[in-house]
C-alpha cells in the first residue's frame, strides 16, 4: 500500500478513469491525516463525528454531513475531533474528467486556473450538495456495473450546483500578497518534504528550518500557524502514523518497525505510540488482523 506522502504522485484509479476513493475510520492507519498535497482535486465528506482540517492557513471544523472541497496544490491535513469520526474522500483529476466538455469549458478552465475558487467549506443542509455527494460516494463505494457513469454524472451535478448557487468566489488578494502566500506555502512544503523523505533518520529542528530557508525561531512560529503543532510534535506524530502503516502491512518485528520509523529507543516508541493511539503497537497489529484477517 502506498502511503500519503508530502506530495502524492500516484496513479488515481485507472488511467481511463482517474479517481480514487478512501474510507477512513479509527482502524485506518491514516485516521490522523498527515499534511500533504497533490495536484488533483478532492472532495471530503464527513459521515459521522467531527474532523478538524487545515487548508493552507485556513482551519475548518467539519461535522457529520459537511463537505470540504480541496483544490489542487493546497497543503491539507487534520485530525478527528471525536473518537467516532468516519470520513470518506475522492481524489480526482478535474482536467481529465470535465475540461473537454464544451458547454462548461470556460468555467472549468477558470477553476483549474484558480481565477474562480470553489468554497472550501460546504456545510450540511446547503442546497443540493449533500445529496449529490452522498450519491457520488455510494456509487464509487459500491462500484457496480456502470458506476463510472454515475460518478461522472454526480461530478457534473456537483459543479452544476456550485455554479448555480454561487458557492465560489474570486481571490481578493493583491499580486504582492499572492506572491508572499505562494512563498510561504513553498517553504512549508520543503519542510514537509524533508520529513517525508527522512523520517526514519535523525531530524533536528535546525534541519527542518534549513529546508524551509527560515531561522529556527521564525520557522517554529510559522509551522505551528500552518499545522497547529510544533515541528517536533508533528515529526513524532508523522513517525507514529508511518509505524501504523507498517504494522498493518508488514510482518517485521515491532523493534524493527520502531527503528525504521526513526525511534531508536523501543520503550520510548511503545510509550509514544500508546500516547497517540491509546493502544500498544502489538495490540494495534492484532486488532487489525482480527478486522481484516
Amino acid at each position: 500500500m502506498k502511503h500519503d506522502s508530502y506530495n502524492e504522485i500516484q496513479q488515481r484509479g485507472r488511467f481511463d478513469f482517474p479517481i480514487a476513493f478512501y474510507y477512513v475510520d479509527r482502524t485506518h492507519p491514516r485516521f490522523y491525516m498527515p499534511y500533504h498535497w497533490h495536484m488533483e482535486f478532492e472532495i471530503l465528506h464527513i459521515i459521522q463525528g467531527r474532523f478538524v482540517l487545515s487548508l493552507n492557513e485556513q482551519t475548518v471544523h467539519a461535522e457529520a454531513g459537511d463537505v470540504v472541497f480541496i483544490r489542487d496544490g493546497i497543503i491539507h491535513g487534520g485530525h478527528p475531533d471525536s473518537s467516532d469520526c468516519l470520513y470518506e474522500c475522492v481524489v480526482f483529476d478535474l482536467q481529465k474528467f470535465l475540461k473537454n466538455d464544451i458547454s462548461g469549458k470556460d468555467r472549468i478552465d477558470a477553476v483549474l486556473s484558480h481565477e474562480l475558487r470553489v468554497n472550501n467549506y460546504l456545510p450540511h443542509g446547503r442546497s443540493g450538495i449533500q445529496s449529490i455527494v452522498e450519491l457520488l460516494f455510494h456509487a464509487i463505494r459500491e462500484q457496480k456495473n456502470g458506476y463510472e457513469f454515475l460518478v461522472l454524472g454526480m461530478l457534473y451535478a456537483f459543479f452544476g450546483v456550485i455554479f448555480k448557487e454561487g458557492l465560489f468566489h474570486q481571490p481578493q488578494f493583491s499580486e504582492q500578497e499572492q506572491q508572499v502566500d505562494r512563498q510561504h506555502i513553498i517553504q512549508i512544503k520543503r519542510a514537509l518534504h524533508l520529513i517525508d523523505e527522512r523520517y526514519a533518520e535523525s531530524i533536528s529542528l535546525d534541519d527542518m528550518a534549513d529546508a524551509a530557508g527560515l531561522s529556527p525561531n521564525y520557522f517554529c512560529k510559522f509551522f505551528k500557524r500552518m499545522t497547529h503543532r510544533s515541528p517536533i510534535e508533528y515529526l513524532t506524530r508523522y513517525r507514529i502514523e508511518m509505524a501504523c502503516t507498517k504494522l498493518k502491512n508488514e510482518d517485521a518485528p515491532i523493534t524493527a518497525i520502531a527503528y525504521d520509523c526513526g525511534f531508536h529507543d523501543v520503550s520510548y516508541f511503545i510509550k509514544t505510540f500508546r500516547r497517540y493511539k491509546k493502544i500498544s503497537p502489538g495490540k494495534f497489529r492484532k486488532a487489525d488482523l482480527r478486522t481484516h484477517g
